[in-house]
């Protein structure tokens, strides 16, 4: 703690754009990352009710409604919650998951996880500029947002034009999808928190973590469950309580606005 105190704002902000600077850097010296073949190959392929792949597709649903609370809570809050934009844009992706990866998931195909991705980028790229905004520097919030949004939007329409073209190139999306994912908890250890909310960012990474191994395991978590249920299901489930938790952050950043004015 005192080593930290000892670094000056400037110097905490060199090492997180230095950082960045380096990912980007390393993710552009690798070659070209084209789309797995095997990837919308899921374990649990199951119709029930007339749905296809119904698990995965229905596990989406709990996106919406932590999105939908995410934006009725800041929206009830109008001008007493600082870059209230960037939480907006965050929880609309959210909710926009629930949409565009219901859709993905009811016929996985290269054609569909355009519109699986999209949402997502909207919402690691607005919760960088939120945190940003937060931490740092208001005013460098501001003018983030809508940058990581082109960024975000950018990166998935250039893999499918690649993609489309026959060299598809995952690499900007990746960068988007993972250097926020480094760079949030640089932020919130180098530049300390006005209020007492930094725990629940820190669950929403546990479970953001926790939802990639799912993920990585589906098949693996389908065959220990007995086929009742998948690693992917269960990453939705998770991604979403992660998304959640991000509420009582901003509820901690309201109550800290309210007592500073």
């Amino acid at each position: 703690m005192e080593v930290m105190k000892r670094i000056t704002h400037r110097q905490r902000v060199a090492v997180v754009v230095s950082v960045t600077i380096a990912g980007i850097v390393a993710a552009f010296l690798c070659p070209p990352i084209p789309q797995d073949s095997s990837y919308n190959h899921f374990a649990d392929v199951r119709a029930w009710a007339h749905i296809s792949n119904f698990a995965d597709v229905v596990s989406n649903v709990p996106f919406f409604f932590v999105g939908a609370a995410g934006i009725l809570f800041i929206w009830r809050l109008g001008k007493s919650l600082e870059r209230s934009a960037a939480w907006l844009a965050f929880f609309a992706g959210v909710l926009l998951t629930a949409f565009g990866s219901s859709y993905y998931h009811l016929a996985p195909d290269n054609h569909r996880l355009i519109w699986d991705r999209l949402p997502m980028t909207i919402a690691f790229m607005s919760l960088f500029a939120a945190v940003v905004g937060e931490r740092i520097n208001l005013r460098a919030g501001d003018v983030l947002l809508p940058l990581c949004l082109a960024l975000g939007v950018g990166s998935v329409l250039y893999w499918k034009i690649t993609e489309n073209a026959g060299h598809g190139d995952l690499r900007p999306y990746g960068l988007v999808q993972f250097l926020p994912m480094l760079l949030i908890p640089l932020i919130l250890v180098l530049f300390p928190a006005r209020h007492k909310g930094t725990k629940y960012m820190i669950y929403s990474f546990a479970f953001y973590v926790a939802a990639k191994i799912f993920e990585y395991f589906d098949a693996a978590v389908m065959h220990l469950t007995h086929h009742a249920v998948s690693g992917h299901t269960i990453k939705h489930l998770l991604a979403a309580a992660g998304a959640g938790c991000l509420i009582g952050y901003v509820r901690r950043l309201q109550e800290c606005y309210k007592s500073a004015h």
